[in-house]
């Protein structure tokens, strides 16, 4: 199986993250750029401020690679002005695909309404101007309970506000990568995790994001019903190689 149409290429961590200079971190982005236009990768996952660097370089190789961004990255708690003034920006940017991690410590303290409105507001704006809209409901914060009921919030604002047409650009997706576990506990997508997101949010698609480091995961991913695979071991895993990455 060709799987590279399934991945979305990630590489989100800040210079101080990666305990490097923001020069040395921007070149990093940069050969994740160059990696998924040389690879033919579906997208390239890259923080807000390097979206404009991504689009002058996929058009400057005439590459069809999309762009994705992360909005309210990572904890998701931001106002949603602020998400949505993000959001904005990341279209005006160039920007295809927007990956929003959805207030999910609201969700746990029972702010239903204010999950919901996000939803639908971040959803609209996405949608509006012909985006991709991925929203990050942080498996490894919730227990299964939760995940069910989040992943039916989502399809069910959704369906409640959206087109038939339209469910194909709305995502459900597992998980940021930077959330802390205990004791070693996986921070991303898992089978039973993903199982229960595609249960609970069809017709919305589902997007499997960190956990997965092998291609036979990949495949298995795939085959469970998930459109796309975040990864920062694209090329790795492509290959049919093991990923070390902690994403």
């Amino acid at each position: 199986m060709d799987i590279k149409q399934y991945l979305d290429s990630t590489y989100l961590k800040t210079a101080q993250q990666a305990n490097l200079s923001e020069e040395e971190n921007t070149q990093v982005v940069k050969n994740c750029i160059q990696e998924a236009i040389d690879n033919n990768f579906k997208l390239i996952m890259i923080r807000p401020d390097k979206v404009v660097l991504a689009k002058e370089m996929i058009q400057n190789a005439k590459s069809k690679v999309t762009i994705g961004t992360v909005i309210d990255f990572p904890e998701g708690d931001g106002a949603l002005a602020d998400k949505l003034a993000e959001a904005t920006q990341a279209i005006y940017d160039g920007a295809d695909d927007l990956d929003f991690v959805v207030d999910y410590k609201a969700f746990k303290n029972d702010e239903i309404d204010k999950v919901k409105t996000q939803v639908l507001e971040g959803t609209k704006l996405g949608l509006k101007h012909n985006k991709i809209v991925k929203w990050i409901i942080e498996v490894a914060a919730l227990n299964n309970h939760q995940i069910v009921q989040l992943s039916a919030l989502i399809k069910n604002v959704v369906i409640a506000n959206c087109n038939e047409k339209e469910y194909e650009k709305v995502f459900v997706k597992s998980s940021t990568g930077f959330y802390k576990t205990p004791e070693g506990m996986p921070n991303g997508a898992t089978v039973p995790t993903i199982k229960l997101m595609l249960e609970n949010s069809f017709p919305l698609p589902v997007k499997a994001a960190g956990g997965v480091r092998t291609y036979e995961e990949a495949v298995e991913m795939i085959r469970l019903g998930v459109k796309r695979i975040g990864t920062s071991a694209a090329k790795t895993i492509a290959n049919g190689e093991v990923s070390n990455s902690d994403y």
